[in-house]
C-alpha cells in the first residue's frame, strides 16, 4: 500500500488515467467495427466511408498513447486491404 502523500497522489491519478485511456480505445474500437460490418455486408461506399473516420482515431490514439505507432498502421493497412479486396 501507498505511504507517502506523493505515492498517493500518483494512484488516484493513474486511475484518472486509466478511464480516460479505456474510453478512448473503446472510441477507436467502435469506428474499427464499423469498417469491419460494412465490410461483411460487402457495402463497398459504406466502408470507405467509415474507414475515413477511423483513420484519425486511430492517429489519435497513437498521439495519445494510448496505441503504439505500429499496431495503429497494421490496423488501418488490413482494413484498407480487405476493402480494395471487395472490388
Amino acid at each position: 500500500m501507498a505511504n507517502t502523500p506523493q505515492a498517493k497522489k500518483r494512484i488516484r491519478r493513474n486511475d484518472r488515467r486509466a478511464l480516460i485511456n479505456r474510453v478512448r480505445v473503446s472510441r477507436i474500437r467502435t469506428f474499427v467495427k464499423q469498417v469491419e460490418a460494412a465490410l461483411e455486408a460487402g457495402d463497398k461506399a459504406t466502408a470507405l466511408a467509415a474507414i475515413s473516420k477511423v483513420q484519425p482515431e486511430l492517429a489519435r490514439g497513437v498521439a495519445k498513447g494510448v496505441l503504439h505507432k505500429n499496431t495503429a498502421a497494421r490496423k488501418f493497412s488490413r482494413l484498407t486491404k480487405r476493402i480494395a479486396a471487395l472490388a
